[in-house]
């Protein structure tokens, strides 16, 4: 998986990348500094928005070979529990992959996958070549 040193953020925020025979699954580890609210303690929404985000940067990377590093134009997420300080999962499905545009769906859970903390949607663009 050489396309994801190609994104030093996902480096940073320490996610891991496991491959399956239904596809890839993403892991976020937990760390203290992406605490957000430390009286439950809560992970940081923005934390978890960025993690999702990468994920479908990466899922498309893996799809397409890493050739490529596809720049994120919308992303829309619904938050639906708290996400806990303990490992966060996420799987993309990609709905349309075009010449120029990528539509995925990504879902993060916890402890039990039918019960997602969060649900996104992001439109990639290719970049220029």
């Amino acid at each position: 998986m050489q396309w994801l040193a190609r994104i030093p953020y996902a480096r940073f925020m320490d996610v891991q990348v496991h491959e399956a025979a239904d596809g890839l699954s993403f892991v976020l580890a937990p760390h203290r500094h992406n605490v957000g609210n430390p009286a439950l303690p809560a992970l940081h929404g923005g934390v978890i928005a960025a993690f999702m985000e990468t994920c479908a940067v990466l899922d498309v990377m893996a799809h397409t070979g890493g050739r490529q590093v596809p720049r994120v134009v919308d992303f829309s997420i619904d938050y639906l529990r708290s996400g806990q300080l303990q490992p966060t999962y996420a799987r993309c499905q990609m709905n349309r992959l075009g010449r120029r545009v990528v539509n995925v769906s990504i879902t993060a859970w916890q402890s039990d996958e039918s019960k997602p903390i969060t649900m996104a949607r992001a439109h990639l663009i290719w970049p220029e070549t």
